[in-house]
């Protein structure tokens, strides 16, 4: 069936300046990192791409090494982009990475020229795109020179391949050269993709700051701790889920769920309860209260998921009494 995007899908949703730059994104994006492989249905996938747009979610994030197996997720958002979206394209923004190994021998993977060229130029080919409008730099390769890797960003965007760059998974330190590396080459980092969830904070200890200080954009990823935070856990693992099918290629590990971790995801499942919303919700809103975030990542892996995320938007401010609370819960 032809596909016709909601007429009103840009009036609930949130759009959100990215850093100093031009450039607006939607509070909620949708990451392709899983359910989107060549091991999920395909008319899944294409059915949570259309609500998420019918929505008022433009943004589409992926990188080179999502399926599984890898390649697979750029391969089928191309398929979806050609079928449901090509008559849209101007009202989308389509990311993609580079960073982990990808092919064979020492030219598929971390950040050398030669890598990062040839990857986008790979996945342009999966998506049937003639650019992205961010190209990322998927972490820091510990061998290349810094300058080599941001020149390899400035390069792309002069040839057209993409519209923005930015960087993932940068610490501080890395994220404040790489930021400054490209202001002297003319292509600001437009945004910084870290993770960052109520588990995960390791952001708040100087990245944001650097964000800041420079008008860089950040959109975190597994805002939800991998479906930790989520009601998902609320009576230890269940069968069929992620933590119990070993899916790899990042998936959440059944190690990485103790008893302590649930008996905190039940506390702070009480507390958003009480502010109206489900735990997942409140995951989204804790996140997105501060202004300096300009967009938050959420997966799906059916479209009811990507309605539920949505909802976040109606509440996201804490008191200062719920913050205090959040935080003697995580401690």
């Amino acid at each position: 069936m032809h596909y016709l995007p909601h007429a009103d899908r840009y009036q609930n949703m949130e759009y959100r300046r990215c850093g100093n730059s031009g450039l607006k994104l939607p509070a909620i994006s949708l990451g392709l990192w899983h359910n989107f492989g060549h091991i999920d249905v395909l008319e899944n996938a294409r059915s949570i791409v259309r609500v998420a747009f019918d929505q008022g979610i433009t943004h589409f994030d992926l990188a080179n090494n999502y399926g599984p197996p890898a390649g697979s997720a750029e391969e089928n958002f191309g398929k979806i982009f050609k079928d449901d979206f090509s008559a849209y394209r101007d009202e989308l923004i389509i990311s993609t990475k580079a960073g982990w190994g990808m092919w064979p021998g020492p030219y598929g993977d971390w950040g050398s020229k030669k890598y990062l060229v040839a990857s986008l130029d790979q996945s342009l080919k999966r998506m049937g795109l003639e650019y992205v409008d961010i190209f990322y730099h998927h972490r820091p390769d510990p061998e290349t020179p810094l300058e080599e890797t941001m020149s390899a960003l400035d390069l792309i965007v002069r040839q057209g391949k993409a519209l923005y760059v930015g960087i993932s998974s940068y610490k501080p330190e890395e994220a404040s050269n790489a930021i400054a590396l490209l202001k002297e080459l003319g292509t600001p980092c437009l945004i910084h993709q870290p993770k960052y969830s109520m588990f995960d904070r390791w952001v708040e200890d100087g990245l944001l700051n650097v964000l800041q200080q420079n008008g860089v954009g950040c959109i975190p990823f597994s805002p939800l701790a991998q479906g930790l935070l989520t009601n998902k856990y609320l009576k230890g693992i269940p069968t069929g889920s992620r933590a119990s099918s070993h899916r790899g290629n990042g998936a959440i590990d059944e190690g990485q769920i103790s008893e302590d971790k649930i008996n905190k995801v039940r506390a702070l499942n009480v507390m958003a309860e009480a502010r109206g919303q489900n735990l997942a919700q409140m995951a989204l809103a804790w996140i997105l209260k501060d202004k300096q975030i300009t967009s938050v990542l959420i997966g799906a892996s059916r479209p009811e998921q990507v309605l539920d995320s949505i909802g976040c938007l109606k509440n996201y401010s804490f008191t200062t009494d719920e913050l205090k609370k959040i935080d003697s819960i995580l401690h």
